[in-house]
C-alpha cells in the first residue's frame, strides 16, 4: 500500500511538471503589438445541401493596447458577403418561420456577447459558448485565435 502511494505521488508531481513546461495554450502569458488586428474563419457550409442555415463565415476585428484586449467586434455573413444582422432569418424582407427568425436572431446576439467577453476575459479561454450559438462560437474562437496570433510579438 506504501509503495502505490509513493507511486501515486511521484507520477503526479511528474504530471503536474510536464503540463507546466507544455506552456498552457491560452492562457500562457503572451506579448501582443499594440495595434488592430482583423482575421476571418473559414466558411462554415451545413453538411444538408437542403439546409442553407448557418452557412457563412465570421470576421474579428479586436484592438490591442498596451498588451490587452481593449476592443473587439464580431460580425458573421452569409457566404455571399451579405452581412447576418436584424434581417437574418427573413424571407424577402418577411418573418415566415418565428421559430426560425429568432434563432437566427439568437445567433446574431450572441456576436456582441462573444467580443465583450474576450475583453472582459482577455483570453480567448474566457469566452464560453452561448446555447443555440455554437457555429458562431466555432467562428468567433477561429477568428479571434487568428487575429491574436498576428498580434503576438
Amino acid at each position: 500500500m506504501k509503495k502505490r502511494t509513493v507511486f501515486l505521488l511521484a507520477l503526479t508531481a511528474v504530471c503536474g511538471i510536464c503540463c507546466a513546461g507544455c506552456g498552457g495554450g491560452d492562457d500562457a502569458p503572451k506579448n501582443y503589438k499594440d495595434g488592430t488586428y482583423t482575421a476571418q474563419s473559414e466558411e462554415y457550409v451545413n453538411d444538408d445541401k437542403d439546409d442553407t442555415a448557418g452557412n457563412g463565415y465570421g470576421v474579428v476585428k479586436l484592438t490591442i493596447k498596451d498588451n490587452k484586449i481593449t476592443e473587439c467586434e464580431f460580425h458573421t455573413f452569409e457566404l455571399d458577403g451579405t452581412p447576418k444582422d436584424e434581417n437574418y432569418g427573413k424571407e424577402n424582407g418577411e418573418i415566415a418561420n418565428r421559430d426560425f427568425y429568432n434563432k437566427a436572431q439568437k445567433a446574431v446576439g450572441a456576436c456582441d456577447q462573444y467580443a465583450a467577453k474576450l475583453v472582459e476575459k482577455g483570453k480567448l479561454s474566457g469566452v464560453d459558448a452561448i446555447s443555440g450559438a455554437t457555429i458562431n462560437y466555432n467562428e468567433f474562437k477561429e477568428a479571434a485565435g487568428a487575429a491574436l496570433k498576428q498580434a503576438e510579438q
